[in-house]
Parts: structure tokens; C-alpha cells; sequence
């Protein structure tokens, strides 16, 4: 499995990519592989404010239905509508097109509260 080292990652299994003050915000490997194929993603509208770990949507598997929870408190301010229309782009690109939203980043030092790639590692072998 692959998890990019240039990326954050909550015990939760979304992980975050930080450019500047803005957030890309996904699921992982790991979390696509455990639900299987998605079949439909709730996100949230833009505009809204959403604490660290706080649900800011769902992802449907065939099977199950899982909460998403936010890594880092923030503003939702883009969500990738091609996931409405394809929502297994998250089976086949978690760090790529399957991304889920965009924040701009609250507070900068929640980041210290998520995972290295290599502590996610850990994480997921347990």
C-alpha cells in the first residue's frame, strides 16, 4: 500500500495535503481498501466550518456506510464534484482524484496532532 510522505494522516484514515493556508482532505489507501468499492460520497457544502475530528460527511460502500472526520479545524472552500458523478474515483486515486474537499486551514498547529506517513504505517498494522 502506498502513503505518501508528504501528506498528514488522522487515526481516523483521512489524510491531508497542506499548500500554503489551504487543505486537500481524502480517504487512504488503507480506508478504501478496508470499505471496498464506494458507491456514493456526502460531502459537505461549501462554506461550512468544521473543528479537528469533527463528521464533515459520509462515504457508502457496497456493504457499509462510513463517517468521515475531519483532520484540521477549517473552512470547507471547494469539493470535488466529479465524486458525485464517480465515486469510485476513490477506489482508483485516493491521493488524486479521489480527494474529498478543500479547507482553509483554521489553525496550524492542530497538524502536530496528525500522523507521519511512517506512524500511519504503524497505525494500520495494528
Amino acid at each position: 500500500m502506498e502513503f505518501p510522505n508528504d501528506l498528514y494522516y488522522s487515526k481516523e484514515h483521512t489524510w491531508l495535503r497542506v499548500q500554503d493556508n489551504t487543505g486537500t482532505i481524502g480517504i487512504t489507501e488503507f480506508a478504501q481498501k478496508e470499505l471496498g468499492e464506494i458507491v456514493y460520497a456526502d460531502l459537505s457544502n461549501i462554506g461550512y466550518n468544521f473543528q479537528q475530528d469533527e463528521v464533515f460527511g459520509s462515504v457508502e460502500a457496497v456493504k457499509t456506510v462510513s463517517d468521515l472526520f475531519m483532520p484540521a479545524s477549517g473552512k470547507v472552500i471547494e469539493t470535488n464534484q466529479q465524486l458525485l458523478k464517480t465515486p469510485t474515483f476513490i477506489n482508483d486515486d485516493p491521493y488524486g482524484n479521489g480527494w474529498l474537499v478543500k479547507i482553509e486551514i483554521q489553525d496550524n498547529s492542530e497538524l502536530k496532532n496528525l500522523l507521519t506517513a511512517a506512524q500511519y504505517v504503524q497505525v494500520t498494522n495494528n
